[in-house]
């Protein structure tokens, strides 16, 4: 995977000293109240061992998901993804959409800060440099803070949208800008 780098941070990927961050950031309700149809607050380290090793194996040069860092110090801020979508459907687990998702899951120590932005949009640029056509960005109806996102790195709110994680999401849309 690609570690990527804005003026204040380093998107890079995962390793196993994260384990004890991840554990921190997904057990926070405040962090995990929109993720999922039925979010759940992560309650030990074993559960972040999984998540850190499925993060690891989300690579596929172009795909991932990240560790947002500051440059200067190393300090761990959050997630960031650029993922394949589930489309909405009957059958368990869900199958592919064919889109690619950006997110993003910032610690409630960075929020405030523009990480989350800064962040994103170089996620969106490895994504459309990596020649994806259109990226799109789901959130929970309530999560105005993520919408905002979305909206500061140039993504179209398209309105709601069920054609994803068989629920009802806030649907943003990135096209990949003409030459």
């Amino acid at each position: 995977m690609h570690t990527l780098t804005t003026e204040r941070l380093t998107l890079r990927p995962w390793t196993d000293d994260d384990v004890d961050f991840a554990l921190d950031l997904y057990s926070r309700w405040d962090v995990v109240q929109f993720l999922g149809t039925e979010p759940r607050a992560m309650t030990d380290r074993e559960e972040a061992v999984e998540r850190v090793a499925r993060f690891r194996g989300a690579d596929d040069s172009l795909h991932g998901v990240w560790l947002a860092t500051r440059r200067t110090s190393g300090e761990r801020l959050g997630t960031l993804l650029l993922k394949q979508i589930p489309a909405s459907g009957p059958v368990l687990p869900l199958e592919p959409s064919g889109e690619t998702e950006i997110g993003w899951h910032m610690h409630p120590d960075s929020w405030g800060h523009g990480y989350a932005t800064e962040a994103a949009g170089q996620v969106l640029e490895h994504a459309f440099a990596g020649g994806l056509e259109r990226v799109v960005a789901v959130t929970n109806p309530r999560n105005t803070a993520s919408q905002r996102v979305a909206l500061r790195i140039g993504m179209e709110h398209l309105g709601q949208s069920d054609r994803f994680y068989n629920a009802t999401c806030e649907l943003f849309l990135a096209e990949r800008p003409a030459d």
